[in-house]
């Protein structure tokens, strides 16, 4: 770390929505021992650039905080930056790289667990229509035609990625009575067969599955992976689920194909652009259940994330290595 002699370094953590950061660690050391500020409301652009043009040292919770080139290059005071989890899909490493400004990370936590979880959470809630019952009580009804509710005992889940998130979802499945399918690029029938599922090509997955649950990593091969044509073939009584990365779907092709009845409904915790804007049409498409990208978002991991940035800054601010340097491949 350098810094002006008697000065105190500029830290500047970024994209604590939750207000959740000094609920689980001691930040005693680093409000002593810097000039921190913590930014609890989303930042891009011009507004990013402000809140860390004079920034020695930056941290970002996820990728909640887009760093290119470009912004990057505006800031030449920066000697150091850090990011939670152990990627970062809006940070262009190699930028940093060139300046030879070091980075770090964090452990993740418990986010495959919790992303499992919250994908059941929305399986069930679209299946059963939870929200839709709920508003029926709070109106003062009761039951009515459409509480007749399908099971999902007997019906076929079908998983694109059999990843660490991906079997999770596959067992839970499995235990509630589903025949479980799977697809991804590079998916084989033994890999299918380790979590007790059937490796089947895409369009049956997609022309045949009551649910359909997405966990492929967002990439070249899979960006836009399903559109208006893959949609078409899904069952009009169909699921479609994303907890995974928005650019998985053309979100455009999913509002469209809801309306047309191909799938049935969609549950979605990701978005092309996060946070939301308040006026996007995806906060109100009818057949549409959407969550404010929670699938991380539980104590454990910012428990995690907390101790990870006090614990990497108190290490760089003493010149010491930090815990979880990052290089990038």
């Amino acid at each position: 770390m350098a810094s002006l002699p008697n000065s105190l370094p500029n830290i500047v953590v970024l994209g604590d929505y939750e207000r959740a950061l000094r609920r689980f660690s001691n930040w005693d050391k680093l409000d002593q021992q810097a000039n921190l500020t913590i930014h609890h409301e989303p930042l891009r652009d011009e507004a990013l650039y402000e809140a860390v043009k004079d920034a020695d040292a930056i941290a970002i919770v996820r990728d909640r905080s887009p760093f290119n080139e470009a912004m990057i290059a505006r800031l030449p005071k920066l000697k150091f930056l850090m990011f939670t989890g152990e990627r970062n899909g809006t940070l262009e490493a190699s930028a940093l790289v060139a300046r030879n400004i070091p980075m770090a990370c964090t452990p993740g936590g418990p986010s495959k667990e919790t992303t499992a979880e919250l994908t059941w959470a929305l399986i069930l809630g679209a299946s059963k229509r939870l929200i839709e019952e709920n508003k029926l009580i709070a109106s003062g009804g009761w039951r009515d035609a459409m509480s007749l509710l399908p099971m999902l005992s007997g019906e076929r889940l079908g998983i694109m990625g059999l990843g660490a998130i991906g079997s999770r979802v596959a067992r839970v499945g499995a235990a509630f009575g589903m025949e479980v399918v799977a697809w991804s690029p590079r998916m084989t029938p033994e890999r299918a067969a380790a979590e007790n599922a059937k490796a089947v090509s895409l369009d049956e997955l997609l022309k045949t599955s009551k649910v359909v649950s997405m966990h492929l990593v967002a990439g070249p091969g899979t960006k836009g992976l399903i559109s208006a044509d893959q949609l078409a073939l899904m069952r009009p009584d169909s699921i479609l689920i994303n907890t995974s990365r928005a650019a998985l779907i053309n979100m455009t092709d999913l509002q469209k194909a809801l309306a047309a009845g191909r799938p049935g409904q969609a549950a979605v915790d990701v978005f092309d652009v996060e946070p939301l804007p308040e006026k996007d049409a995806l906060r109100n498409t009818p057949n549409l259940l959407v969550t404010p990208h929670l699938g991380f978002i539980a104590e454990p991991i910012f428990a995690t994330f907390s101790k990870g940035i006090t614990e990497t800054l108190e290490a760089w601010l003493a010149n010491k290595p930090v815990p979880h340097p990052f290089k990038p491949q």
